[in-house]
């Protein structure tokens, strides 16, 4: 069976870069980005291209990546679970090394210290969508919000508090210990 093609696939061979950096500009459309992958996220949807530069440059036997992108990312909240837009305006650096080549594609590699920022990668080429999509993931937040002051969803009646008031009896606490109000000692 052949390879699966990449509909989305802009490679750089590092073989082709020794003195001079290799810079690559490219766009991605917001079809790009696959939703698909099995990973849920709070990542709706991009709601703009991604206008990217990574520049590769030899140092030694590694290889250092320089790269910036733009984009504006279309979320899900955590609280009220409206779809927002996130600009994304990201810098980021990494260094690549080969795999030694006494490790076998499926074996397992013990890092060294110096080596914990190192990405490694098999073969001569870089995939630059991959690292554009692990960029994107690596900048999302721990809680995506619309706004700070997100007032989310009431927890009776489900309403959206930023949008519609609730006539829903407040109650303080955690649910599980309601019962423990109902008790006078």
């Amino acid at each position: 069976m052949g390879k699966k093609t990449r509909k989305y696939s802009i490679t750089t061979d590092l073989t082709q870069i020794q003195t001079k950096p290799k810079r690559s500009d490219f766009s991605l459309p917001p079809e790009w980005w696959d939703r698909s992958e099995g990973i849920k996220l709070p990542i709706l949807a991009l709601k703009e291209d991604v206008e990217a530069t990574i520049v590769i440059s030899k140092v030694g036997k590694r290889f250092e990546v320089r790269g910036s992108f733009t984009t504006v990312l279309q979320l899900q909240c955590d609280r009220c679970l409206e779809p927002f837009a996130s600009p994304l305006d990201l810098e980021f650096s990494l260094i690549l090394e080969r795999l030694p080549q006494e490790v076998e594609a499926e074996e397992e590699y013990e890092l060294a210290p110096e080596e914990m920022g190192v990405d490694f990668i098999r073969g001569d080429e870089v995939e630059l969508t991959d690292m554009i999509k692990e960029q994107i993931y690596l900048s999302l937040p721990m809680k995506a919000l619309c706004r700070e002051s997100c007032l989310g969803l009431c927890v009776s009646c489900g309403a959206n508090l930023n949008k519609d008031r609730c006539d829903c009896k407040a109650t303080t606490g955690h649910p599980a210990f309601q019962k423990l109000r109902s008790l006078h000692l």
